[in-house]
């Protein structure tokens, strides 16, 4: 794997490195944004995964994750910050960051969310550049009003399609719906979707699940709903509701 960590304290960096050496990983490092965007700009499509620090001296975290998605869409991207709060989760998600560790953090926890957004990134691009099937009804989630087609990557409530999903909120939403209302713990949904054990941080899964609203609610119902103090859940029947 050959990863970018952005981090400005480079006691971190200097401790990171070590653990980087230890897996045989290929591990670059920059201390400011504008330095980071630079690296990166010099050959996007080389590059496994980045951990980006939120605080950085020049453009800070989130202006790098924007400028690094202008560029490639592709790239994993972890934020790793000392904010703490649901609206900065929120907005580094939507600047394009795949997942969200706060400071201070464990190495070896951080060594896993790596390892887990890099595997499910190989099986979104392994499903992306698999043969896809002539037959545009050859969906693998159908149910009365929602279709889910795993190698186009595409969703659709009634005939709308559920557009601009990024891969995770694709991967949640698949993950839901494959089970219609059953209700998956937080916790759960941690380890089906982004294939870690649960460390703490539920806050990665409601971010996500607000995103994929809003893209959701564009294209028709809601069908993601929420059951107070256990999970989410997939249901469609306010589709035919909302139809009459």
């Amino acid at each position: 794997m050959k990863l970018l960590m952005v981090e400005d304290n480079k006691s971190v960096s200097e401790m990171m490195a070590m653990f980087f050496k230890k897996e045989g990983w290929d591990a670059h490092f920059a201390y400011d944004g504008n330095e980071a965007v630079a690296i990166f700009s010099e050959d996007p499509t080389s590059w496994d995964m980045i951990t980006l620090d939120l605080n950085l001296p020049g453009l800070d975290g989130m202006q790098v994750s924007a400028k690094i998605r202008e560029i490639s869409q592709a790239v994993p991207i972890i934020m790793l910050t000392a904010r703490d709060s649901e609206s900065d989760h929120v907005l580094g998600l939507e600047m394009g960051a795949d997942d969200y560790v706060t400071k201070p953090f464990s190495p070896i926890t951080l060594i896993a969310r790596i390892k887990a957004i890099h595997r499910r990134a190989e099986m979104s691009a392994n499903a992306t550049n698999a043969p896809v099937n002539d037959n545009p009804n050859d969906f693998d989630i159908t149910t009365d009003h929602f279709r889910l087609n795993s190698n186009t990557r595409e969703a659709f409530i009634g005939e709308t399609e559920i557009r601009d999903l990024t891969p995770k909120e694709f991967d949640l939403l698949k993950t839901l719906a494959q089970k219609p209302r059953q209700v998956f713990s937080r916790e759960q949904l941690l380890q089906l979707v982004w294939d870690y054990e649960y460390y703490g941080d539920e806050r990665t899964v409601d971010a996500h699940i607000k995103k994929l609203r809003q893209k959701i609610e564009k294209a028709g119902p809601q069908v993601i709903q929420t059951v107070w103090g256990v999970g989410y859940k997939f249901d469609d029947s306010a589709v035919a509701a909302d139809e009459k």
